[in-house]
């Protein structure tokens, strides 16, 4: 009999294994190191393991940790500064932007990691400027992450040009930014798999010249990693692509040879069928924010047309700012009823392709498909313990049918998972994290918030914010 590090008995298990949640009705996980020695029903677990720690999983549900494959963890400190608004990010977040230092994105960083993995995310799929300094927050607090510089060549001025205006590029910030990336993809390369690991990171390409938009893409093929950028993410960008080349965003990709497997493809908000057919046919993926693009735009992307043209999707929570949560079971509700909504059908987009959208899927997209993403012996132990008697999940029904998946999509909010374990460590245990004081990392982001807002106060009266005008009204 061999024995594990960590055993979990008795509960329903969710592997995520075959086609559909791959259901485990008395189910139980061995851990050993890192990995997952085994999983499946407890009588065949047990028969074969003991374990220097055993939890009796009555009454949980045990499933692979979420993914969040696209978010900006970097803008944290302004939640809640730009909804229910046009020109999100001229008039919402740039009179804020310019006055963020890289510590204050470190602060924000680090509390909206706490958010996640206190609703279950284990891996974060990061995009932020000065990302070797926000990916010591991951280092401390042992989460997984798949960190990104995002590189471009906007200048600091870019917050005082009018909407509309063609943006000036400045090739030292880009080149400035560009090293960033190349000091991640040095540190966190992706092909050691490691916990952390990095991907090249144009923001989008109207953001950056053609020659710095190469030059990523090489940095990608040198790498062996992805290319993770914002495509076709707005009718901003579609503007500044017209103006500048005369072509939209997609068919200039195509053009230019973006258009592959190494891409990941955020967004997709503006792309007409034909272009999302296009870059689901080229084998790109696409990583689908429900919550924040309805907030921003009150649109919803094509995740559905792109799937259905032989594309591989999954989801992530976007920023703070522009979804105003980042969690997943927030994502995964959303992209369902949007979609149901969209196509006006209850039927489409349903509970199981919404939790392996945050879970497997999220790991093919990235190209982690062998390490994480399902409860599968040689997997990184990624795991996440949910409390199923928690009044949201109540009843739990298992025959004649089964309704944990809905219930988990539709019901439940995050407070439910009161385990994560990432690369075989417990890293948060009846709901505490146990590698950083929670309290003080909201105390210090509070203090760098207030001090941000008032600086930024000028800037936001010069904007013209929807948000200040509603709190003149006492609206807020």
């Amino acid at each position: 009999m061999k024995t594990a590090d960590l055993m979990i008995t008795g509960a329903h298990l969710l592997t995520m294994e075959g086609k559909g949640v791959g259901y485990i009705p008395d189910g139980a996980i061995a851990i050993t190191g890192s990995t997952i020695a085994a999983a499946g029903p407890t009588s065949e677990i047990t028969r074969h393991f003991t374990a220097h720690r055993t939890i009796d999983g009555t009454g949980k549900i045990v499933m692979p940790g979420f993914i969040d494959a696209h978010m900006h963890t970097g803008l944290t400190l302004i939640r809640g500064v730009a909804q229910d608004m046009n020109d999100w990010m001229q008039k919402g977040i740039w009179p804020f932007a310019r006055h963020l230092t890289t510590e204050d994105k470190k602060l924000g960083s680090m509390v909206n990691i706490i958010e996640g993995l206190q609703a279950g995310t284990t891996t974060f799929g990061d995009y932020n400027d000065h990302m070797p300094t926000l990916a010591e927050n991951y280092e401390r607090i042992g989460a997984r992450a798949v960190v990104t510089e995002m590189v471009n060549e906007m200048p600091e001025t870019i917050a005082e040009l009018e909407v509309g205006d063609l943006y000036p590029f400045d090739t030292a910030v880009g080149e400035e930014k560009r090293q960033r990336n190349v000091e991640l993809l040095e540190k966190y390369p992706f092909r050691e798999k490691g916990r952390i690991v990095a991907l090249s990171g144009p923001q989008g390409p109207d953001m950056m010249s053609l020659e710095l938009l190469k030059d990523m893409q090489n940095l990608a093929e040198e790498h062996g990693t992805k290319l993770h950028m914002h495509v076709a993410q707005g009718d901003r960008e579609i503007g500044q692509m017209e103006k500048r080349y005369g072509k939209r965003s997609i068919p200039f990709l195509e053009e230019h040879g973006f258009l592959n497997d190494r891409l990941l493809a955020v967004h997709l908000t503006e792309a007409k069928d034909e272009e999302t057919a296009t870059v689901a046919k080229s084998g790109a993926g696409l990583i689908y924010c429900a919550g924040s693009i309805g907030i921003i735009d009150g649109l919803v992307p094509p995740m559905l047309t792109f799937l259905e043209n032989g594309g591989r999707a999954c989801l992530g929570s976007d920023q703070a700012p522009g979804n105003n949560c980042n969690q997943m079971f927030n994502e995964m509700k959303m992209a369902a009823l949007l979609n149901k909504v969209k196509r006006k059908s209850p039927t489409v987009f349903n509970a199981t392709l919404a939790l392996r959208s945050a879970t497997i899927e999220g790991a093919r997209v990235l190209g982690l498909e062998n390490e994480i993403g399902s409860l599968s012996p040689g997997k990184k132990a990624d795991v996440i313990v949910i409390d199923g008697e928690q009044p949201s999940l109540f009843p739990v029904l298992t025959d004649p049918i089964r309704n944990i998946v809905p219930n988990l999509v539709y019901s439940a909010r995050g407070h439910e998972v009161e385990m994560s374990i990432i690369d075989g460590t417990i890293v948060m245990e009846d709901r505490q994290i146990q590698t950083v004081d929670a309290k003080e990392a909201v105390q210090k982001a509070q203090k760098a918030a207030d001090d941000l807002s008032v600086r930024a106060a000028d800037d936001l009266k010069k904007a013209d914010s929807d948000i200040l005008e509603m709190v003149r009204e006492g609206m807020l």
